[in-house]
């Protein structure tokens, strides 16, 4: 037989399911002349939620990272995740705009292209397989795998066999959460190999501590090809440790011909970095088989875990883990994998967060009922589809046959701080934050989220520091509940508290920011404060507009003087990376408006006025 083949998941899906995607590419470089040696038979570095990540949090250029990784690992392919006509963002992309980011990803150095969509849609997968191919690349086209009753054996090989006529070197079987079961795994490969010829590559994550059984029953049946991790970030919501495995298979017929010792080397540095991440280590990272009822990918659970703690909702984890599986049949059984576990996961939060189902829906919601994302894989919730898109009519065709090409405007939309193609396409991604790190790079003020001293956090009162507690101030005590904060490292830092049941926000300058004044003889320092909700008032009536959940303005629809009708959408705000509208709660005219684009905002602020009818 073939000799079995690993792919090293350490650069990308291992520290995206432990530590929210957040290493950055200084740590990754000293060790990646052993990670070139070793002989795997793909690196997977760059896709994913490494994109977002690179701009939203670190601060890097993701073209940048990919070059110079490409540097670093001369002999190694390089892989990357990609998500079919959605690429790297959260929306699809006209077809002129997936041509040109799978080449200029093959021309940085991406050498195996991982080809998925979240819908198992194949229709949105041909362009980006036809680019990959025209590239000289290596096309993997890819099964998203999930179970439900429509999803059965029949249907997973009804992909394959499409994916083969594509084009596709070869086919994945990507278990997102980690939902395989060993005789599952069996039933599928057998039937995978007995209707396709194309080598089978098996992608599963420990989640629910079965993966590794996995992994050996699909080479037993076929498989040529496994994903595994450096064990300093395997096992739990990542995948099944590199070593073990090599062990595991060492003597056998499937023997990797890999030197333990040169991974375990791998292992011992990559242990000390991950100290460094300890302040987005997530509780939810270890085996839980409650996976298996409400499907969270293990990529998803920590990005949710910390989004939550931002929120300081964290102790309403279980609630969204209970709702995540019913928004999901809602929707029609959809897989669970970026961006369609983005989309279950904030409505999730929001169902649970507003205390009422789908009182408010994200725009991604609504989009996804409109066909906007593609074919649902069964028969939607009727209620709730009313609920989101009215008596509007669903698409049927592919998403992108209605998209004009987009780069030519994306180019003059973005020439004031774009300087190469790579960097139109990173404000194709993500327009807003997108725009905001090329404008800030051209400044030369980057600066990535602080990584923070465990040592110096936990003496002075840590980050996990009680969030309800009493303060006694001149005589009279107050009940404050610490509800959710901004980004650590902002130069001024909103804390969002509740003083006896009444929303407040609190704005904290960094030490950076006082201010120094005086003579010689000595300087006298001046710190400024500001305390309150930014001077927007509370809610007292409908009229008022709120948010559930702290998040971004990123779209003031209405003005002063202008009709809206209840229902009518009028602000839209950026929560968990999802776009939610929100919609106007009472009929009348709009009186005064106390948010602008970029604003930060919390629930229990008015956002706008309407003088009801």
């Amino acid at each position: 037989m073939a000799k079995i083949q690993v792919t090293e998941l350490v650069l990308r899906d291992g520290h995206q399911c432990h530590i929210a995607t957040r290493m950055r590419t200084e740590d990754m470089l000293p060790i990646c002349a052993k990670l070139d040696a070793i002989g795997f038979w793909s690196l997977e570095a760059w896709g994913g939620a490494t994109f977002d990540a690179c701009v939203r949090y670190l601060r890097e250029d993701p073209w940048e990272r990919l070059k110079t990784l490409r540097k670093a690992l001369p002999n190694s392919r390089i892989q990357m995740l990609l998500r079919g006509q959605n690429l790297l963002g959260y929306r699809h992309y006209s077809d002129d705009v997936v041509r040109a980011f799978v080449k200029k990803s093959a021309d940085n150095g991406v050498d195996v292209f991982r080809i998925f969509d979240a819908l198992n849609d194949t229709r949105n997968l041909r362009v980006s397989v036809e680019a990959v191919k025209k590239a000289g690349k290596h096309a993997e086209g890819t099964i998203s795998y999930t179970t439900s009753p429509v999803h059965d054996v029949a249907h997973f090989v009804g992909i394959a066999k499409e994916l083969e006529a594509m084009g596709s070197d070869t086919i994945a079987i990507k278990d997102m959460a980690g939902l395989l079961t060993p005789q599952a795994t069996v039933e599928l490969v057998k039937a995978l190999r007995a209707n396709v010829s194309l080598p089978i590559h098996m992608h599963t994550h420990a989640t629910s501590g079965l993966a590794s059984m996995n992994l050996l029953r699909a080479l037993e049946n076929g498989a040529l090809m496994i994903d595994t991790c450096s064990a300093a970030f395997s096992e739990g919501a990542s995948h099944p440790t590199t070593e073990s495995m090599i062990a595991a298979l060492q003597g056998t017929e499937f023997d990797t011909g890999l030197d333990i010792g040169a991974v375990q080397e791998v292992t011992a540095y990559f242990r000390e970095v991950r100290k460094k991440y300890w302040q987005f280590e997530t509780e939810y990272s270890g085996v839980d088989t409650r996976v298996l009822l409400n499907q969270v990918p293990g990529g998803m659970i920590s990005n949710l875990s910390n989004q939550l703690k931002e929120q300081g909702a964290l102790n309403r984890m279980d609630e969204v883990l209970a709702e995540i599986p019913l928004v999901r049949k809602d929707l029609g059984y959809i897989p669970l994998v970026t961006p369609t576990s983005q989309i279950v996961g904030t409505q999730a939060v929001l169902n649970v967060m507003t205390g009422q189902r789908y009182k408010s829906i994200t725009n991604e919601v609504k989009n996804y009922f409109l066909g906007q994302y593609g074919k649902s894989p069964s028969a939607v919730d009727a209620t709730v589809k009313k609920l989101a898109i009215g008596n509007a009519v669903a698409i049927t065709c592919r998403p992108a046959d209605l998209l004009a090409d987009e780069m030519a405007k994306l180019t003059g939309e973005s020439e004031r701080f774009a300087q190469s193609e790579e960097d139109v396409l990173t404000y194709a991604m993500f327009p807003d934050i997108g725009k905001t790190f090329l404008q800030e790079r051209l400044a030369g003020s980057l600066a990535p989220e602080p990584l923070l001293d465990k040592a110096s956090a936990s003496a002075a009162g840590p980050r996990f520091a009680p969030s309800e507690f009493k303060v006694t101030l001149h005589g009279e005590t107050f009940h404050i509940n610490l509800t959710g904060s901004g980004h650590a490292g902002e130069e001024k830092r909103p804390f969002y508290v509740s003083i006896d049941g009444i929303a407040e926000e609190v704005i904290v300058e960094t030490l950076s920011e006082i201010e120094v004044s005086g003579g010689s003889s000595g300087g006298k320092k001046k710190a400024t404060s500001k305390a309150g909700n930014a001077g927007r008032p509370r809610p007292t009536h409908a009229g008022h507009v709120t948010t559930s959940m702290p998040g971004t303005i990123i779209d003031v629809k209405v003005k002063v003087g202008d009709k809206v009708n209840a229902g009518d959408g009028v602000l839209v705000i950026e929560a968990m990376k999802m776009e939610n509208e929100i919609q106007a709660a009472a009929t009348g005219i709009v009186v005064a408006v106390f948010v602008s684009k970029g604003d930060t905002v919390t629930p229990d602020e008015s956002l706008l006025e309407i003088q009801p009818e």
